[in-house]
């Protein structure tokens, strides 16, 4: 007798167990099943776009009325647009607002330099992704980087600069990180690597400014706009700023009229 309620016991015990356990399957089930059936897209609102439209950022994402909401791929959605769209340069967020609206936020690339090579003028972002071909001529207004040539360029990718180049490219692409952290970008003329021992940026119209390659570029800028807040550079000089002393001080040396 002791066994056989002793067995019983085990087997309710068992029971209990396949009830809990089919419980939270038809449970995952009936949740699954609402995400399915209730949450679709209905809306998709995109901000952070300038050059862009709306409608044409979300024909570039893929997402269409009606597709399932919580079933998306983010990561899907965020490539096609970068890949569609070269001057976005990264899709921020893409959010779900319940039951039926797909946020997607962006962020555009700053101005865009020039690098003429071939009979053609390769736009570059200031994070050095190609972003537009044109023919050289179409390229007037826009700061150039010279110097350098650009191997197998292609509209959406980033620069890769020649073999004999190699050394200056993570240079380039930092100093234009710098210029577009502290918004100056719309003050360079151009950027020119030809020197073997520095590089150089033609700024505001009427100043040449030398710096090592490899540099700190972010604390030469400040550098860069504390010497022309200082007011000792007047508004009719023009010369070069040399940052490249080994003493880190920057020197100004004007042009002779």
């Amino acid at each position: 007798m002791a066994r056989r309620r002793r067995n019983n016991r085990r087997r309710r015990g068992h029971f209990g167990v396949l009830y809990k356990l089919l419980s939270v399957l038809v449970i995952c089930g009936a949740i699954i099943a609402a995400l399915t059936l209730f949450f679709r897209v209905d809306t998709v609102v995109v901000t952070g776009q300038e050059r862009y439209t709306q409608e044409e950022i979300v024909a570039a994402s893929g997402v269409e009325k009606g597709d399932n909401l919580s079933l998306l791929n983010k990561n899907a959605v965020r490539q096609r647009i970068q890949d569609a769209l070269p001057y976005i340069e990264r899709v921020k967020r893409i959010n779900r607002r319940l039951p039926d609206t797909l946020l997607i936020e962006v962020e555009e690339c700053g101005r865009p330099l020039a690098v003429l090579q071939d009979g053609y003028a390769w736009l570059v972002s200031p994070r050095g992704k190609i972003v537009e071909q044109l023919a050289s001529g179409e390229a007037a207004g826009y700061a150039t980087i010279s110097g350098c040539t650009l191997l197998a360029p292609s509209v959406g990718t980033k620069i890769v600069l020649a073999t004999e180049y190699a050394s200056r490219q993570e240079s380039l692409l930092n100093l234009l990180a710098a210029l577009e952290d502290a918004e100056m970008l719309d003050n360079v003329d151009g950027i020119r690597l030809d020197a073997p021992a520095f590089i150089a940026m033609d700024y505001a119209g009427r100043f040449a400014v030398e710096m090592l390659y490899e540099d700190d570029y972010a604390y030469k800028l400040k550098m860069l706009n504390a010497a022309l807040d200082s007011g000792k550079i007047q508004d009719n000089m023009t010369g070069t700023f040399d940052m490249r002393r080994e003493d880190g001080r920057t020197y100004f040396i004007q042009d002779e009229r």
